[in-house]
């Protein structure tokens, strides 16, 4: 079932934009939208993801 929800869609300039490099690249607001560190070191992660300790600051505490 391929439904298309309005709600799920993307919006250039505020859940990303493209790098000089044209990779696709996700704002602090989408990923807090999403609900969850995917721990992949995301250059915006609101999360606080350190990929040297693979914690997050809640992890830390």
């Amino acid at each position: 079932m391929n439904t298309s929800n309005s709600e799920n869609k993307l919006i250039e300039g505020e859940d990303f934009y493209f790098t000089p490099e044209g990779y696709k690249c996700f704002t602090e607001k989408f990923h807090l939208k999403r609900g969850y560190c995917c721990k992949s070191g995301c250059k915006h992660c609101p999360y606080g993801f350190d990929k040297k300790t693979g914690l997050t600051k809640a992890e830390k505490k």
